[in-house]
C-alpha cells in the first residue's frame, strides 16, 4: 500500500515516486508503474488529483532536459534561492512606492 501522505504534501517529485534522487529512468518508470497501478481513478476510488501528481513526476523525471532542469531548481531552493520559477531573473524593484503598489 502507498503512503498517501508522501503523495499529498511531497517535498520533490522523486518523493512523490518513492525513488532516491539519483535513480536511473528504469527505476523511476518502474515506481511509475507501481503507483499508476494502486492511484488509477480506473483501479481504485482514490482521488485523480494523486494520479496526476504521480503523472507529472513521472513526466518531469523520465524526459531528461525537464529532469535536469528541475534537478538545478532542487539545487537552488537548497542553497537559499527563493523559487525555481523566482530566481530565473527579472525586474525587483527594491524601492517600492505607494503609486506603483496600487497597480498590483
Amino acid at each position: 500500500m502507498t503512503d498517501t501522505r508522501t503523495i499529498i504534501s511531497p517535498v520533490s517529485l522523486y518523493e512523490v515516486l518513492g525513488v532516491q534522487i539519483g535513480a536511473d529512468i528504469r527505476e523511476v518508470k518502474s515506481a511509475y508503474r507501481r503507483l499508476a497501478r494502486v492511484l488509477h481513478p480506473d483501479v481504485c476510488e482514490s482521488s485523480a488529483d494523486d494520479f496526476m501528481k504521480v503523472h507529472s513526476a513521472y513526466a518531469t523525471l523520465a524526459d531528461p532536459v525537464k529532469r535536469a532542469e528541475y534537478d538545478r531548481s532542487l539545487v537552488q531552493m537548497g542553497a537559499g534561492g527563493l523559487s525555481p520559477v523566482t530566481s530565473g531573473g527579472g525586474f525587483r524593484n527594491t524601492s517600492r512606492r505607494w503609486e506603483t503598489d496600487q497597480c498590483w
